[in-house]
């Protein structure tokens, strides 16, 4: 089993306060967060964003493994992920790719990608509707 840490620290309430953020591998070390940076354009990282980063690696790193095990390698996967939240809800994730993988042909990728669109552990973690775009260059 594979365990992971995170600590957020909170002062004051939920408009006026801030917070930090600070993971196992203090990527984040006191980093940050408030009302501003979550709901608005304020300075520091927020929730939402740090699922969307987690969503796009996990995805990439899915999607790497899943061409491995077919036989290919790419040269590059650039993954940018768009979360969108209503109402306090996360509703979408929004994958978006550019793919360079020498020698595979189109549908044999988008059945790769497709899987691990559906099975990345973010992915599946996630009670929204996750969509992905891509453009493929095979070299």
């Amino acid at each position: 089993m594979i365990r992971r840490k995170a600590t957020a620290q909170w002062q004051g309430s939920g408009k006026a306060g801030k917070g930090t953020l600070t993971t196992q591998s203090h990527v984040l070390q006191e980093t940050p967060y408030s009302f501003h940076s979550r709901f608005e354009e304020g300075e520091g990282t927020n929730p939402e964003e740090l699922i969307a980063a987690a969503h796009a690696g996990c995805f990439a790193m899915k999607l790497a493994f899943n061409l491995q095990e077919a036989g290919f390698e790419a040269e590059q996967l650039e993954v940018s992920c768009t979360i969108e939240m209503k109402d306090g809800t996360i509703e979408a994730s929004h994958l978006k790719m550019q793919a360079k993988v020498p020698g595979i042909d189109a549908g044999r990728f988008e059945a790769l990608a497709n899987d691990a669109k559906e099975n990345c552990p973010i992915s599946r973690l996630l009670n929204a509707t996750v969509s992905l775009e891509y453009s493929l260059q095979q070299a």
